[in-house]
């Protein structure tokens, strides 16, 4: 009986059912240090539990695939065609993403092959990395503190008011967008701009709206580390 349930337990003979088993473990509590990271570094608009949960569960299905195989060639060719009938159509925004993916499916990988000290050293080094990276801003490049919006009459000593307030609050700025609205009678400005003192968007916008006739003045705070 012992041995049947052996047997059973193991998808290889030399492969006792104690090594699945923590090899299983072993690729849950990796990728969950990898999900916990993830969480904590992540920046921008598109959390989703659900991915989070993904990481996890895909560590896990690919040490099993690898437990599967094995050395068989046999199986691992029946696998590589049962995996190439299911189609997946979800998409990533963030490259950032799909790494955090292929790493959980590395560390699933290794431990299914029973490279445990590669899991393990793999596992620490992309950790360290990404909290290093996340901690030093590396790679952030903050061009323009937000970006401003309004509407005033299509008129050109209009148009220099604005240079001259920009002049006053701005280190520099740029339009991005001009358009004509109500038949070309207004004209509606957009600029990405620098500003000289950060905190001093609240005047900038307050001497914007005070220009002759300008009307929807906004300023949006915008970071390029981030979804807008």
């Amino acid at each position: 009986m012992d041995e049947l349930l052996h047997i059973a337990l193991s998808p290889d003979p030399a492969l006792p059912w104690e090594s699945v088993a923590l090899s299983l473990l072993l690729a849950f509590l990796l990728s969950s240090v990898i999900a916990q990271v993830y969480i904590w570094t992540h920046r921008g608009l598109s959390y989703s539990r659900s991915y989070i949960q993904a990481l996890v569960l895909g560590a896990i299905v690919s040490a099993t695939l690898m437990l599967a195989i094995g050395n068989n060639l046999a199986r691992g060719l029946g696998i590589l065609g049962t995996l190439a009938i299911i189609r997946f159509r979800s998409t990533m925004k963030d490259p950032r993403d799909m790494v955090f993916v292929f790493s959980a499916l590395a560390v699933g990988t290794a431990v299914g092959m029973r490279s445990y000290a590669a899991a393990l050293i793999g596992t620490g080094m992309f950790v360290g990395a990404a909290g290093v990276l996340d901690v030093s801003a590396f790679g952030s490049r903050n061009r323009f503190d937000g970006l401003v919006r309004l509407q005033v009459p299509a008129e050109p000593v209009v148009d220099e008011e604005i240079r001259r307030v920009l002049g006053r609050y701005c280190r520099r700025w740029v339009l991005i967008a001009l358009r004509e609205v109500e038949q070309g009678r207004q004209a509606e400005y957009n600029y990405h701009v620098k500003l000289l003192d950060p905190r001093e968007h609240g005047p900038l916008v307050q001497d914007l709206s005070a220009l002759p006739g300008a009307r929807g003045v906004s300023f949006f705070l915008q970071d390029a580390s981030e979804e807008i």
